[in-house]
C-alpha cells in the first residue's frame, strides 16, 4: 500500500512539472514571435499580384459600385468630377470643339464661366457639353415631358385575376380591394369568373362583375364586356381606368343627378306639407 501511494504521489509531481514547461515553454515563444514578426503582423496589406486579382472581388466591388451611381446619376452639372480622360467637347451652341484632355475642359468652362454636362457616355470618346444654369433646367425639365410622354404612349399592363362564383363575402371584398389598386395605378385587370357548381346559372358569374364595377364607380369601367367562355364553364372580362373625358361626363352627369334627387325631394316635401295643411 505504502509503494503504491509513492508511485502515484511520484506521478503527479512529474505530471506538474510537465504542465509547467509546457506553460512556461508556450509563453516564451509567444514572446519571440510577437518580437521578430510583429511588425509584419500590423503591416498594411499589399496588393495582390496581378494572377490573383482574377480571382479577387474585394478590388471590383467598389469599381462596380462606382459604375452604378454613375448610370443612374441623373442629367445635370458634373463639376470638376469627370471620370473620363479624354472626352469630346460642344460648346453651349451645340457647336464641336474637337477632343480633348479633360484638364482643357475644366479650363475652358471655368474661363467661360459655365457648367460641364455629360451628354453621352457610351460614345468614344464620351461627349460632354457647356452649358449654363438655365440651360441645363431647360433641358431637365424637357426629359421629364419626354418620361411623361412616353409613359402616356406605353401599352397599359395588363393584370389577370380568377376565382370562382361561389366565392365568400370576405374574399371577394379582399380582391375587389386589389383590383381598384390595380385600376388606379392605369393597369388593365382582367377578371375570369369560374362557374363554382356545375348547377349555378350563368347570371351569378355576370352579377360578380356588376358587383364589382359598382364598387369603384367614379374610377373603372369595361374594356371588354363579360362573355361566357370555355362551354359555359366561366366567364371572363377586362376593367380599365377612366379616360379623362369619362371622368368628366361621369362627374357632370352625377351632379344633374344629384340637382335631379334634391329637387324631386322638395316636391314631395311642398306636396306633404300641402295634405297636412289641407
Amino acid at each position: 500500500m505504502t509503494a503504491l501511494m509513492r508511485k502515484f504521489i511520484h506521478q503527479t509531481v512529474k505530471t506538474g512539472i510537465n504542465c509547467s514547461d509546457r506553460y512556461f515553454s508556450a509563453q516564451i515563444v509567444q514572446k519571440a514571435a510577437l518580437t521578430l514578426f510583429g511588425a509584419i503582423t500590423v503591416a498594411k496589406r499589399l496588393p495582390l499580384p496581378a494572377y490573383a486579382n482574377a480571382f479577387s472581388t474585394v478590388g471590383n466591388t467598389e469599381d462596380e459600385t462606382d459604375k452604378k451611381k454613375r448610370s443612374k446619376s441623373a442629367f445635370g452639372n458634373v463639376g470638376r468630377k469627370i471620370h473620363h480622360r479624354i472626352l469630346q467637347l460642344l460648346d453651349s451652341n451645340g457647336n464641336d470643339l474637337g477632343t480633348m484632355h479633360r484638364v482643357t475642359a475644366i479650363r475652358l468652362m471655368e474661363e467661360q464661366n459655365l457648367r460641364l454636362v455629360l451628354r453621352n457616355a457610351s460614345a468614344d470618346p464620351p461627349v460632354y457639353q457647356l452649358m449654363s444654369g438655365s440651360q441645363i433646367h431647360e433641358e431637365q425639365l424637357r426629359l421629364r415631358e419626354k418620361e411623361k410622354t412616353q409613359a402616356k404612349t406605353r401599352p397599359p399592363q395588363l393584370k389577370e385575376l380568377t376565382f370562382s362564383s361561389n366565392i365568400a363575402q370576405h374574399d371577394l371584398d379582399t380582391k375587389m380591394k386589389q383590383i381598384q389598386q390595380w385600376i388606379e395605378k392605369k393597369y388593365q385587370v382582367q377578371i375570369t369568373v369560374k362557374k363554382g357548381k356545375a348547377t349555378d346559372p350563368e347570371d351569378n358569374m355576370e352579377e360578380l362583375f356588376d358587383k364589382i364595377l359598382k364598387s369603384m364607380p367614379e374610377l373603372a369601367t369595361f374594356t371588354s364586356k363579360p362573355r361566357i367562355t370555355r362551354g359555359g364553364k366561366a366567364a371572363t372580362c377586362v376593367f380599365r381606368h377612366l379616360s379623362n373625358k369619362e371622368m368628366t361626363e361621369h362627374g357632370k352627369s352625377k351632379e344633374i343627378q344629384i340637382n335631379r334627387d334634391t329637387v324631386n325631394k322638395e316636391n314631395s316635401d311642398d306636396m306633404e306639407s300641402n295634405i297636412l295643411q289641407q
